[in-house]
């Protein structure tokens, strides 16, 4: 049985390597959390992520440790799946790759060549970087990105559409691609290319994603202030096979945790090589503003301040628990702070989040 090892096993990591171990892959996990290591070992996760729970308890051969040696020493093939998360300047903080590496340079050199294969959010240049770094370690360094979902991310692991490969010589990129041929119950077109154009198509990708929701959003707009239909105008140019029916609707603009991060590393990036990014700066923009257009046509419709004014889902998309940079939440607010009830039904991780930041700004139900 072919063995992979996977470095940080969050949310992503997790659902990755119970995807390679149903695969038919021999997955040891490194994780430095004692305890959330037990709870894995254990099968004792709780998540709302589909798939994750029941993975888990049907797997037989992904095991998890905190022992970063011994997960180095199970498998010539590394995958690192650590969080990176942004700093104001819209830059990714590689702060946790940084780590690895440094542990890496730490234990014995391997005899025969690995592969150390980065799949989280970088700025674009950090794998060769990583490289250079590891170039008398015997450690081949690839850049494989994933474009995933939170509520669906195995769904999206199992399905892509693409396999982006950002290889270090075409062995190691041969290694990465037998995996997902293996891995994916779907037919993805696989794209092998450079490190750099690896990183740089990530965030590329999604960039046109949220400039096609803002611009939804404002032919969404124009609609409505012409007294048109949105939905009917966006099915209708979704239906162009040019322009195609995904992420052309009216509605709120884009969060999360991947969307507003992978704009912001990308206007950083255009800022460094010399270029305006005035179509990309345009959609984050737009995405702003059509916050305060939403805020208005409420203000048009519910003019009576005591009436309760409900939120079923708070969060940045339904079927999650995160609010980060989700519009649904900054509504919410904007609406409570001008003198409205508003009522959100939500998970109760979400009802705990939101108190946190919010207090008693809501009233809450558990749904």
């Amino acid at each position: 049985m072919d063995k992979i090892s996977v470095i940080g096993i969050g949310k992503l990591g997790l659902c990755f390597s119970l995807v390679l171990e149903r695969a038919g892959f021999d997955v040891l996990g490194c994780d430095m959390r004692e305890g959330y290591v037990k709870d894995i070992e254990s099968k004792n996760i709780k998540t709302i992520e589909p798939k994750v729970e029941e993975y888990l308890k049907q797997s037989k051969n992904f095991r998890a440790t905190s022992n970063f040696e011994k997960t180095i020493d199970h498998s010539d093939l590394i995958f690192i799946t650590v969080r990176t998360t942004s700093l104001l300047n819209g830059e990714y903080d590689c702060s946790q790759i940084d780590k690895v590496v440094e542990d890496i340079k730490k234990i014995e050199v391997p005899y025969i060549p690995k592969n150390l294969v980065i799949s989280c959010n970088v700025n674009p240049g950090y794998s060769n970087n990583v490289q250079e770094e590891l170039k008398d370690y015997n450690y081949r360094v690839s850049y494989n990105p994933e474009w995933i979902a939170q509520g669906s991310i195995i769904n999206d692991q199992e399905y892509p559409d693409l396999v982006v490969i950002g290889e270090q010589g075409v062995a190691a990129g041969d290694d990465i691609e037998e995996v997902y041929k293996k891995m994916c119950l779907s037919l993805p077109v696989f794209h092998r290319m450079d490190r750099l154009s690896a990183e740089l198509t990530k965030i590329s990708l999604n960039c046109y994603l949220t400039a096609k929701i803002s611009l939804a959003n404002m032919i969404g707009e124009v609609a409505l202030s012409s007294g048109a239909d949105p939905d009917q105008i966006l099915d209708a140019i979704g239906c162009d096979k040019r322009i195609g029916n995904k992420f052309i609707r009216y509605g709120f603009g884009y969060g999360g945790p991947c969307f507003p991060r992978d704009t912001r590393s990308f206007i950083r990036h255009c800022s460094q090589v010399g270029i305006n990014p005035y179509m990309i700066t345009a959609a984050e923009e737009t995405n702003k503003t059509h916050l305060k257009f939403m805020f208005t046509q409420f203000l048009k419709e519910y003019k009576n301040k005591k009436e309760i004014i409900e939120f079923d889902s708070v969060t940045y998309k339904p079927g999650v628990t995160i609010i980060e940079e989700s519009q649904q939440l900054l509504l919410a607010a904007t609406i409570a702070n001008v003198g409205y009830r508003v009522l959100i039904k939500e998970h109760p991780d979400v009802i705990k989040q939101v108190k946190e930041t919010y207090g008693d700004l809501f009233e809450y139900e558990i749904r």
